[in-house]
């Protein structure tokens, strides 16, 4: 143990250092030491429990994990809310800090749909105002599924907490026939606006996993006949995003669904220079490296459970 006056040295250098915010070279002119012996002074008082600190994360993040999800993956950004509770909450919450942070004061955010989306979109505070951005949807009005995760919902209210403009895509996102899709695709007033979408700086979308929650609903909408059906599950999807979907490497299926989609397809969606893509859960782990694998995202928010589940 140190002696009194040594434990004394060491609070005064403590408290001048981490209560008063001298640097270190101040710290050492002040006590009448040198800078090196103030650096192992202050290494000091924190084993010896004079200094204890603590981080306070409001949002959770599970820094390792990022890290080796980071390194295996080859993503430009992963952030992992920590926790296997409350987590569409976590991920969202840190969804909208890192878009207050990375959002063009000038330019278009392309926005898709669903829950996760949504958990983004309704933790971004109101009061922000960029007259200069335009907020755009991906994907057509999803009637099939909950309204509040619907493309066009989400695009007005993204649009309103950052005091931006917006426009609506006037179409289903799934359509009774090829026919009728191509039909919609050639007014002017619906393909300006997925083509403005494709042109954007920035894309927040969802990753569906097949056969679970909104993914199933959009298959079981559509009424897929016996051979439409056997098609769609031979094509070896895994998962989706936009309401397109892809199989293990990431490629967009050509399915009798697909052809029935008023949205972005896959191709151009990876043409956005950023594409954040925001889940929660262990189940989405197929898709999200599948989706990594045909390079369709570059920034990832999840959890912890979805990012243990990448790395296994």
């Amino acid at each position: 143990m140190p002696s009194a006056r040594s434990r004394d040295m060491l609070v005064r250098a403590a408290t001048l250092y981490y209560m008063d915010g001298r640097s270190q070279a101040e710290v050492a002119t002040t006590i009448g030491v040198s800078r090196s012996n103030v650096s192992r002074m202050l290494t000091d008082a924190r084993r010896l429990g004079i200094v204890e600190i603590t981080i306070h994360d409001a949002q959770g993040r599970a820094n390792e994990l990022e890290a080796r999800v980071r390194e295996r993956t080859g993503m430009q950004d992963v952030i992992v809310a920590r926790g296997t509770d409350r987590n569409l909450a976590r991920v969202g919450a840190l969804g909208a800090e890192w878009l207050l942070d990375h959002a063009p004061r000038d330019g278009r955010i392309s926005v898709s749909w669903g829950a996760s989306v949504q958990a983004v979109v309704d933790a971004v505070e109101p009061g922000t105002s960029m007259p200069g951005l335009e907020i755009l949807p991906l994907v057509g009005g999803l009637s099939t599924v909950d309204s509040a995760s619907d493309g066009n919902v989400l695009v007005r209210s993204l649009a309103t907490r950052l005091g931006a403009r917006h426009r609506r895509l006037y179409a289903p996102a799934v359509v009774e026939s090829e026919q009728l899709r191509d039909g919609l695709l050639s007014e002017s007033t619906i393909r300006s606006v997925l083509d403005d979408a494709a042109g954007g700086d920035l894309a927040i979308v969802g990753v569906g996993a097949v056969g679970a929650g909104a993914s199933k609903a959009i298959v079981d909408s559509v009424s897929l006949s016996s051979s439409d059906r056997q098609a769609f599950e031979r094509s070896g999807v895994v998962g989706d995003c936009c309401t397109r979907f892809y199989d293990s490497q990431g490629r967009q299926t050509d399915t009798p669904l697909d052809r029935r989609v008023v949205a972005i397809d896959l191709e151009n969606l990876a043409r956005i220079p950023t594409v954040l893509a925001v889940a929660a859960g262990a189940r989405k782990a197929q898709a999200v490296q599948a989706g990594i694998a045909g390079g369709l995202y570059d920034v990832l928010i999840i959890d912890e459970p979805l990012a243990e589940a990448l790395l296994d």
